[in-house]
């Protein structure tokens, strides 16, 4: 009997969204807990070890194998095999799946452990393509290498973390995976305050921490994959029919997905250049922005690209174009009001978070103002999320690889053309212009295709997020003290007080959408 595809029945589009919602709220919630104890662990760090170029080596140290986790486990391996085992799920069944983990899960960890070990071996020489300007250090420079040489092996064990992810989260499984970097964080934050004081060279504690992480963050996915009967046997075979669809997926997508990856590590190479500092200075402001993009902008694409996947396989273009209006009506709903908030925010947000211990003064000020050239780009590295998996889902890689390298070079570009003039903060502005870049050249690929186009229902949408937005900025200009009160007041009351601006700001937003008509019943039908 010839394959064929039931009937959409008309209310369909509205149960996938809804279900979407309720996925999206998950995946919000568990990876919101993880971004607050990324706040913890970034402000126990800050105190514990301060801004200084110690701590600049061990956060390059931890962003290179980091940076490649993003580019192969989350980004590019991710937007890969996600369409894949969606269309082995939709198309050949559980067994297929099977097979096809098993495969993937083998060859990917070969190659990775081969990486692995050539990095450990050739450190002092990745370091210095990365981070050059530590060479005029030797002291920083060697402390730098032999921390890579710690960390880098979590690569491998974290992309089979985001591997199994993936699987879970292609069977409606959630909320572990999202759950799962919370164990990074409290294991770093126990490295800092408990290991630390036995070493020579306390901030070492730091980079066996990561590895651990690692070790924990695996194991904690396993039971489950165990229970859904997708514990991988890990065989090698590169000429398996999926595993060369998926590498072949992968290889562009390196680029593609993952291009604000690669432009936040080129601001750390330049940055190596600058004084000591500067790498956390801006590594201070990229985990604020981290909070609302993990918050909703990984949430929503995490959940939306297996549905894509499974939509576009079943040639369901309706319903495809009806997700990613509603990711998209999301993503604004949240990222425009964030990206204001962190410019008008900025410093009591740095002073309230990281002033004590060993973050200076100094340190509040160059963070603030990093954070300020970035907030542009939150909005901007939300809607990459979005748009990008509307091309990955269909399998089609060359169109962001393209944009991708546009992207880049670009930042490369606004890099040199601002760095010399405005420092760390021009290397920040010059990541939030190539993300606006990108993003918009995603949109443009989409529209040109057919594949999804603004409607005229944006046109009133757009009128209400600007008039909320204008009321929430007012509300949060008036009610935000001067600078002075968030370097003198006690942590206590900062905290608490920027809590209640933040709350202040929110019910502002969320009450004027209501009032000028927002129908918030779209955003679960």
């Amino acid at each position: 009997m010839a394959n064929s595809t039931p009937p959409v029945s008309d209310n369909t589009p509205q149960k996938v969204k809804s279900g979407l919602w309720r996925s999206t709220l998950v995946v919000s919630a568990m990876t919101m807990l993880s971004r607050i104890m990324g706040l913890v662990r970034d402000m126990v760090l800050m105190n514990t070890f301060g801004a200084d170029k110690l701590m600049d080596a061990f956060l390059v140290a931890f962003k290179i194998p980091n940076f490649l986790r993003r580019l192969f486990a989350e980004g590019a391996f991710a937007q890969a095999f996600v369409p894949v085992l969606s269309e082995y799920k939709t198309q050949k069944g559980d067994d297929a799946v099977r097979e096809l983990v098993s495969k993937t899960a083998g060859s990917l960890s070969l190659i990775l452990l081969l990486i692995s070990i050539v990095a450990v071996v050739a450190a002092p020489l990745i370091m210095w393509v990365f981070a050059p300007g530590f060479k005029d250090d030797p002291e920083k420079f060697n402390l730098a290498a032999d921390m890579l040489r710690i960390t880098f092996p979590y690569l491998l064990l974290i992309s089979l973390t985001a591997f199994a992810g993936g699987i879970l989260n292609s069977y409606g499984a959630f909320a572990l995976s999202s759950f799962t970097p919370v164990l990074l964080n409290l294991i770093m934050i126990g490295s800092a305050l408990f290991a630390a004081p036995y070493f020579d060279i306390p901030v070492m504690a730091l980079a066996w921490g990561v590895l651990l992480a690692g070790v924990a963050q695996l194991a904690f996915q396993i039971p489950s994959l165990y229970n859904i009967g997708m514990l991988p046997r890990f065989r090698v075979d590169f000429a398996d029919e999926g595993v060369k669809k998926i590498f072949t997926l992968m290889l562009p997508a390196l680029f593609g997905v993952s291009v604000s990856q690669i432009n936040l590590l080129l601001d750390t190479i330049l940055a190596s250049f600058l004084v000591s500092g500067s790498v956390s200075w801006l590594y201070t402001a990229e985990r604020l922005t981290e909070l609302p993009l993990g918050l909703i902008g990984i949430a929503v694409a995490t959940v939306i690209l297996p549905s894509l996947s499974a939509k576009h396989a079943e040639k369901s273009d309706t319903e495809f174009r009806a997700m990613l209006d509603w990711a998209l009506r999301v993503i604004v709903l949240v990222g425009v009001p964030a990206s204001l908030a962190m410019l008008i925010l900025a410093e009591p947000m740095i002073a309230a978070l990281f002033y004590h211990g060993k973050f200076s003064q100094h340190d509040v000020a160059m963070s603030a103002a990093a954070l300020q050239a970035l907030s542009g780009g939150i909005l901007a590295f939300m809607l990459i999320k979005v748009f990008a998996p509307g091309y990955y889902a269909r399998q089609d890689t060359k169109t962001p690889v393209k944009i991708g390298i546009i992207a880049m070079v670009s930042n490369m570009v606004f890099n040199l053309m601002l760095v010399w003039h405005f420092k760390h903060v021009g290397l920040a502005l010059a990541s939030t212009l190539s993300a606006l870049l990108n993003a918009g050249l995603l949109y443009w690929g989409l529209h040109k295709k057919g594949v999804y186009r603004l409607e005229r229902h944006w046109l009133a949408l757009g009128g209400r997020y600007l008039v909320a937005n204008t009321a929430m900025v007012s509300v949060l200009l008036f009610i935000t003290p001067p600078l002075n009160y968030w370097l003198t007041a006690d942590w206590l009351y900062k905290i608490g007080y920027l809590l209640v601006i933040c709350m202040a700001g929110i019910v502002t937003y969320l009450l004027v959408l209501t009032l000028v008509g927002f129908k918030w019943r779209e955003l679960r039908h």
